[in-house]
């Protein structure tokens, strides 16, 4: 039977590779180079870009099918309630979630992991993985992290190295040193590379002896906050505050705001593995991408005779090695050859393959812009369902919206809108000030400008409704909450 010790409350198993190991899922990412899918309201580690399930949902699986025990994944507080449910429709139990109330890097991320599970074992070992990765050979990928576990027991920072196949510019670079002591399959990494440019790329794909930087390290707690505290105090420190007072709720475990703001903006890279004495790297050829572009996808998906890669909606012609993804509209493609297209219910992407690294130059200037579409969907997702505009105009706006079966919005008022629902599907309670009132399909209730309402679904199915809104000013930060079930505020 595999060997269970109880640690911050996750249980952490001894399976198929042979070590006891807690896996860590950092999911802060906005993945913008994956735009206009991806965007920071809802990242591209929620998106079933490969697979069925999404990409979070593959990462926790991934552990899960080795026998390992439930994650602690670190997350964005505004995604607490997607990455639970994802979590859950995964059937990945027993996980704790740590929530950043800003983001500040992946050093104070693992940093407040590490804290967490050292107090209950200082020598756990900690599995510290991105929630966006892609890794085809499951097989490969044990045996490569049953090496990192032994050097990580023997104090190393670990991490893995992928064989590189092209001379690839969006990756930072690891130099193999000589072979670790007592450890076989690990070396002493000589340095650390920034992303190279074509030329350097190519010259260290030609010398061999280089491999790609993961970002997947393997070490203990105790370990890790020992190299924090020589090499950045000032993160472990103001971590270390953040969690000593943290507010659990579930299986949330919420840092606090003042201290982990006040944390230094650093990568782990920067902040530890670049510097320690202690770094070790293991070879891995087991099928890795950081999906961090879409020629990266084009290359992991299914290709038809021509060599392109169809999704959605999607009609081509004369196309050949292209990547055409529709998440709304009909997308024809006529002619085109190593193109990227890309369609949204409200963007629009095209592209050369080669300047796909070039997206997050558009996601930056719709930024400045402070265009809505650089950084959410129309679609917004909350932790009882979500809604979406379908037309909106100078005084009036209408919206869809969508409340998952025993779900509630909070109790609420507008101060410059009214609103009127029509329930288009399920069965929906209305509170509408000191009345309650029981809608079906094709009824409506009004609901007057600074009424206190809540709608939710005490039904067995989705609820939808269509939402007119009118009024002179219809922001969503024009919100009263009163009560929430969500611990929401604003």
């Amino acid at each position: 039977m595999a060997e269970q010790t109880a640690q911050s409350g996750v249980a952490t198993k001894a399976g198929a590779i042979g070590y006891a190991v807690t896996p860590v899922i950092l999911s802060g990412g906005s993945g913008s180079r994956l735009w206009p899918v991806s965007r920071a309201s809802f990242p591209k580690q929620f998106w079933p870009l490969l697979t069925t399930q999404s990409l979070i949902q593959d990462t926790a699986l991934r552990a899960a099918n080795a026998g390992l025990g439930a994650p602690i994944v670190v997350c964005n507080e505004e995604h607490r309630f997607v990455v639970a449910e994802h979590l859950r429709n995964a059937s990945i139990k027993g996980s704790r979630i740590l929530l950043e109330p800003v983001g500040r890097n992946s050093a104070p991320a693992v940093t407040a992991a590490a804290l967490l599970a050292a107090e209950e074992n200082p020598n756990t070992l900690l599995w510290i993985m991105a929630a966006d990765s892609a890794i085809a050979d499951e097989q490969a990928l044990r045996a490569a992290l049953a090496k990192a576990c032994a050097a990580a027991q023997e104090g190393h920072i670990v991490t893995f190295g992928i064989t590189p196949d092209k001379p690839e510019t969006g990756y930072g670079y690891i130099e193999v040193g000589t072979v670790l002591d007592d450890v076989p399959g690990a070396y002493v990494v000589s340095r650390f590379l920034e992303k190279p440019e074509r030329a350097g790329a190519e010259a260290m794909l030609a010398a061999g002896g280089y491999l790609w930087n993961s970002g997947m390290f393997v070490f203990t707690a105790k370990a890790l906050l020992e190299e924090m505290q020589i090499h950045a105090p000032e993160v472990l420190g103001a971590v270390r505050k953040a969690l000593a007072g943290r507010k659990e709720d579930l299986d949330f475990v919420r840092l606090e705001r003042a201290a982990f703001t006040a944390c230094p903006d650093i990568s782990l890279d920067y902040a530890v593995a670049e510097r320690t004495e202690r770094a070790a790297v293991v070879p891995a050829n087991i099928g890795w991408s950081d999906i961090g572009s879409w020629s990266a996808l084009w290359e992991l998906g299914a290709k038809d005779e021509k060599g392109n890669v169809a999704l959605g909606d999607v009609l081509l012609e004369k196309a050949v090695n292209c990547y055409v993804r529709s998440d709304g509209m009909l997308t024809a493609v006529v002619g085109l050859e190593d193109a990227v297209v890309v369609t949204t219910e409200d963007a629009v992407l095209a592209l050369h393959r080669d300047h796909a690294q070039d997206v997050k130059k558009i996601v930056d200037r719709l930024k400045t812009a402070k265009r809505h579409e650089g950084i959410a969907h129309n679609r917004m997702y909350r932790p009882w369902g979500f809604y979406e505009s379908l037309i909106a105009g100078d005084r009036f706006q209408v919206k869809r919206i969508v409340v998952h079966p025993g779900n509630k919005l909070s109790l609420q008022k507008h101060f410059h809108r009214a609103e009127h629902w029509v329930v288009v599907n399920g069965t929906a309670l209305v509170t509408r000030e000191h009345e309650q009132v029981m809608l079906r399909e094709n009824e409506s209730v009004y609901l007057p400008l600074g009424a206190v309402h809540r709608l939710e679904n005490p039904g067995r199915i989705d609820l939808e409704l269509i939402e007119v809104q009118s009024g002179a000013y219809l922001g969503e930060d024009d919100i009263v909450r009163i009560e929430d079930n969500y611990g929401r505020t604003g």
